[in-house]
């Protein structure tokens, strides 16, 4: 039988590979198509290049389009086919089509390939002084896209002083895309490390651009604003007529486009030395902003980030607006949670109460965070304002009393902090704190009321009861509660020691032996050393008199929110951060730091030096826990440069020193283990607290060793601190 072999399979690129070189010309035109599809959704066409290419001379600005498209997608794998494009782009930036050379041009400047940027200088050239604006403007992009390739062609070919006289262009589109390429250009070459400024803004260039303004794009005007910004004006009649320029801007329906005049005005407010200007702008200002929460919620998020950091500069922007803010039922959470931080700013004694009715409505949501935060806010209003205290405590009682346990745990916790800010006033409300305690199960609810019950123990008859319930569970609670319960038994015990004597002795006991949390167990001994030493200073530490609290005005610190406010409307006003601390520097950034690292690398020998004193330091520290104030005697212990010489008598510290060191961690460890400052006494045998716990100790202990272990078990009838 004679053998049959099938015809090999044709792919779906070997089609339109054969469609490519087609004779027909809207056959060519359909398998561009394709291909372009085929790269959109992610297929590999790159196999196809050289067909495509051949259907790049072509009439049909359509289809050239989608060539350049595909050239530009596919230019960095077939660096060496590229070359081949050069003379058809060339010619086309010859061609009597305006959109032709621009598009051209566009093209040869987003390839980013390095075999073609040489043949671009003379077709970009020709481009910048194009009789057509709109190839002016394209190739101004282009050369902010070169410069990022290539910056010593843009500085030899003259390129930025090109741009820098395309800013007195007769059209405002040309002089925006050349502000932003000049921009770019800046931002790039200072962040290179050049000492001379690329884009200087000059009084002439200022003028320039206040004329371009009003009739930019959006896109235009957002740059325009932007070099603004940046304009440092000699004297207050300049920045206030730079004030007045801008302020139409402010009516503009694009959101960046307000925020982008806000700053400016923000910024060169600060030059403006007339009340009654600046109360104008001002006012001017808060219309556009309140229009900018009709826009969707995104866009709301956005503009509520950079009016919170508006309002923590100027609060009285915005005073007369605080119903604008009120949350609708169907904003989302990350809005409502803006709303609610920028309506306690604004609150006033004038406006208060219609606050305080719009948060007690909040509580009853259904969404448990938003219901928190309301609450939170209301606490925030009670310390804010003085004269709205007594209200805010009645609308929390309010809400106690609906016996909703996520809104009692909140209101407890607020109510925390209103005895913080109001000491001995609202005593009145504890006992219905008090009464609530079943409904707590979350740690800061039990550590805020535990708190209430320690400060105000001497006004609560059964203030011992009630921490008694938190002493039975010591060692069940969460860290927090150990510790506030730790505190306020102290407290109880120092206000009424005839009853508290049991209660604190057994908590110190679970504290010091039972506890494996070390700050629990550090707070229980210092308290144990106070009261055993001096219960006079321990009442003068433990009930101290503390200074209210107050709510901050601004969430960042000064200088960090006058960079913010130069950042408006970027991410990092929203991030309310400074760019550096979330955005990569990118190419530049790498290689200026891996530069610094290499220049700014120390001297090894110095380095070891600085490490061996810290080490002597270290070892010749004295015991934290040793409260005894006998120093050493002079000459007794190195220190500095001369505990260097007692180390370096070591194999390991005589290895660092010199450089020979195959492991140079491990020896610097094995310092620790190996070298002794002074001679060290045998330890004497001792009581483990040093008399502390103690029933016969007849005098207060001097010091405790360096490791204290837990005190020893006694029978249950002896007094654990020794002063009973």
């Amino acid at each position: 039988m004679s053998s049959f072999r099938a015809p090999p399979r044709k792919g779906e690129n070997f089609e339109l590979s054969a469609d490519l070189n087609s004779e027909y010309r809207e056959k060519r035109k359909d398998a561009i198509k394709k291909v372009i599809a085929n790269m959109t959704v992610g297929k590999d066409v790159s196999g196809l290049f050289p067909d495509v290419l051949k259907n790049m001379q072509t009439d049909d600005l359509e289809q050239k389009k989608l060539v350049y498209l595909y050239l530009m997608n596919y230019a960095k794998t077939q660096p060496e086919l590229v070359i081949l494009a050069v003379n058809t782009f060339v010619k086309d930036t010859d061609d009597s089509n305006p959109l032709v050379r621009a598009l051209a041009i566009r093209t040869m400047g987003c390839l980013r390939a390095e075999k073609i940027i040489d043949y671009l200088c003379d077709p970009l050239q020709k481009c910048l002084r194009d009789d057509n604006p709109y190839v002016r403007k394209t190739a101004a992009l282009c050369v902010a896209k070169l410069y990022d390739l290539k910056p010593e062609l843009v500085v030899e070919n003259g390129f930025v002083e090109t741009l820098q006289e395309m800013i007195a262009d007769s059209n405002p589109m040309v002089v925006a895309n050349t502000v932003a390429a000049l921009t770019d250009i800046h931002i790039a070459a200072v962040a290179a490390g050049s000492s001379q400024e690329v884009f200087v803004i000059t009084p002439t260039i200022l003028n320039k651009l206040l004329v371009a303004l009003n009739e930019c794009s959006e896109w235009g005007r957002v740059e325009i604003l932007t070099a603004l910004a940046r304009y440092e004006s000699p004297d207050d009649r300049e920045s206030e007529h730079i004030c007045e320029r801008v302020v139409p801007q402010l009516q503009h329906a694009n959101a960046s486009v307000v925020l982008g005049a806000v700053k400016v005005i923000m910024i060169h407010m600060r030059n403006v030395h007339s009340e009654n200007l600046t109360k104008q702008f001002i006012r001017k200002m808060a219309p556009p902003l309140v229009t900018l929460l009709s826009n969707p919620p995104e866009v709301q998020w956005v503009a509520l980030r950079n009016i919170n950091l508006l309002l923590q500069k100027r609060h009285d922007i915005l005073s007369n607006e605080m119903r604008v803010f009120f949350c609708k039922y169907n904003d989302p959470l990350y809005v409502k949670v803006e709303k609610l931080d920028i309506m306690v700013r604004l609150a006033g004694e004038n406006n208060v109460d219609a606050l305080l009715s719009e948060l007690k409505e909040y509580a009853s949501e259904v969404d448990v965070d938003f219901v928190r935060r309301s609450i939170k806010a209301i606490g925030q209003t009670a310390i804010k304002i003085d004269e709205a205290a007594e209200r805010c405590v009645n609308v929390l009682l309010e809400l106690i009393n609906t016996r909703v346990s996520y809104v009692v745990q909140e209101a407890v916790v607020v109510m925390k902090d209103i005895f913080r800010k109001y000491p001995s006033t609202y005593e009145g409300v504890i006992p219905t704190l008090c009464a609530n305690l079943d409904e707590l199960d979350e740690p800061e609810a039990k550590a805020s009321l535990i708190w209430i019950i320690g400060e105000y123990a001497n006004k609560i008859d059964n203030a011992d009861e009630l921490l008694g319930i938190f002493v039975d569970t010591f060692t069940e609670e969460s860290y927090p509660v150990q510790l506030q319960t730790l505190t306020a038994v102290v407290k109880l015990y120092l206000q009424k020691p005839e009853g508290s004597q049991g209660l604190v002795q057994s908590i110190l006991n679970t504290a010091t032996k039972d506890c494996d949390s070390p700050d629990v167990r550090d707070r229980a001994y210092i308290y144990w050393r106070l009261l055993s030493t001096d219960p006079g200073a321990a009442k003068a530490v433990v009930l101290s008199h503390r200074p209210p609290i107050s709510l901050p005005r601004t969430t960042v610190a000064p200088a960090l929110l006058e960079e913010l406010l130069s950042e408006i409307p970027t991410l990092a006003s929203v991030y309310h951060k400074p760019a550096e601390t979330f955005v990569g520097r990118g190419r530049i950034g790498v290689d200026s730091v891996q530069q610094r690292n290499s220049s700014e690398l120390p001297d090894d020998r110095s380095a070891t030096q600085k490490a061996l004193q810290t080490v002597a330091a270290g070892r010749q520290a004295e015991n934290l826990l040793d409260f005894d104030d006998v120093s050493a005697e002079d000459g007794q212990q190195p220190s500095g440069l001369a505990a260097t010489t007692v180390l370096a008598s070591t194999p390991a510290a005589a290895n660092l020193l010199s450089g020979t060191s195959s492991n140079p961690l491990d020896d610097l460890v094995s310092i620790f283990g190996s070298v002794s400052m002074t001679p060290v006494q045998p330890p004497q045998p001792a009581n483990a607290l040093g008399g502390f716990g103690s029933p016969v100790a007849t005098s207060p202990p001097v010091g405790l060793p360096a490791a204290a272990s837990p005190p020893v078990q006694q029978a249950s009838s002896n007094d654990l601190l020794g002063l009973f």
